[in-house]
């Protein structure tokens, strides 16, 4: 059963397009030093491997605006410039080449300064994101709503909007982010019904791995699902490696990205006898990197199972499926027992199986 999209606005950041139908991005945000090219390249180039479609950028200094120039060159995705308080360096990271802006446009200094952002985005129509924070809403907005609520963070994101539009600009997104479940969700099926403007999903501020994940699959899984967003970054306390993998697998579990290694692993429990999490993981990690470098390639489901209970009825449903005994594995193929393997290669040998695949 599909997921029927929202309709909203089609805006371009590099050679991405981000709403009117789309496929849903990626994006994630470097955390090293912009002025240290080379691990801030590092980084974008590893985020791009691991299936990054966006990289955003912090730029407080004039010095990180000189880097990027540099940035630009050397990586492969499209680059945003997260800019706050001087919207000289907004417009001074469009000269250096950025794909697209994120700001505030409550502080980056008034109409004035604004309308010095659009002059300098206009002629390659870089959309510029509205990135709207709980922890950053303007004292009016606070005092009348009381606190951050999901209706104080639309109010703000509208009104902000409103200062681009009376600058005759539209390549406009915006995210409403708050750093709990409930308010982010709200936020943003309220904002939904009242903008044609492609929504970037997020909860800020998300958290460790753990809780970061599960905070962020609960919150843009649903809206996701209910046809909500256009482009998510997964915020964690973490590496940037980390924030791509989960939102890709997000949007593959919403059927909203094409699959990558299908590997089923059984939790394993007291009759495992061999190390189905190591073997499920290298065979995992070593199958994403051959998709990655094999584009259009057959995806065969593998299972790797711990033991004989499940095992050979996993090894049924599964294209290829290894089923642990004491230190070694049945080896399966189409549902079928064709042998045994050491522990030790089955890496290898599921591998090898998975590149050799063929259709009947």
């Amino acid at each position: 059963m599909g997921i029927t999209r929202e309709k909203t606005r089609a805006v371009r950041v590099g050679g991405v397009v981000v709403g009117g139908g789309a496929a849903v991005s990626v994006q994630t945000m470097t955390n090293t030093a912009t002025g240290d090219v080379e691990a801030t390249v590092r980084q974008i180039n590893e985020a791009a491997l691991a299936g990054a479609d966006i990289v955003r950028l912090a730029i407080p200094d004039m010095e990180a605006v000189e880097a990027l120039r540099e940035i630009r060159q050397r990586t492969p995705v499209p680059l945003v410039a997260d800019v706050h308080f001087d919207h000289r360096l907004a417009v001074a990271a469009v000269g250096a080449g950025v794909d697209g802006l994120r700001i505030n446009p409550g502080n980056i200094g008034g109409r004035d300064n604004i309308r010095a952002v659009v002059a300098a985005a206009k002629p390659r129509r870089l959309p510029i994101r509205i990135g709207v924070n709980g922890g950053s809403l303007e004292k009016d907005i606070l005092e009348r709503h009381g606190s951050a609520t999901a209706e104080a963070l639309v109010e703000s994101a509208l009104r902000h909007v409103a200062l681009l539009e009376e600058a005759d600009y539209h390549e406009i997104k915006i995210s409403v982010k708050a750093s709990d479940v409930l308010r982010t969700v709200a936020a943003y099926r309220l904002l939904a019904e009242q903008t044609i403007y492609p929504l970037h999903l997020g909860v800020t501020e998300a958290g460790t791995f753990l809780a970061g994940t599960v905070r962020s699959c609960v919150a843009m899984g649903s809206l996701l699902l209910a046809g909500i967003g256009d482009t998510i970054r997964v915020s964690l306390t973490d590496t940037t490696l980390r924030e791509v993998q989960v939102g890709v697998e997000m949007l593959r579990a919403a059927g909203l990205r094409a699959a990558g290694a299908s590997v089923t692993s059984c939790p394993t429990c007291g009759r495992c006898q061999v190390d189905v999490a190591a073997v499920a993981t290298a065979i995992e990690e070593r199958l994403e990197q051959y998709y990655r470098d094999n584009p259009g390639v057959l995806h065969p489901h593998v299972a790797v199972m711990g033991c004989v209970v499940n095992g050979p009825g996993e090894a049924r449903e599964a294209d290829i499926a290894v089923a642990g005994g004491n230190g070694r594995f049945a080896l399966y193929m189409r549902g079928r027992l064709i042998g045994s393997i050491n522990e030790d290669e089955a890496v290898e040998r599921v591998v090898h199986m998975v590149q050799e695949w063929r259709p009947q």
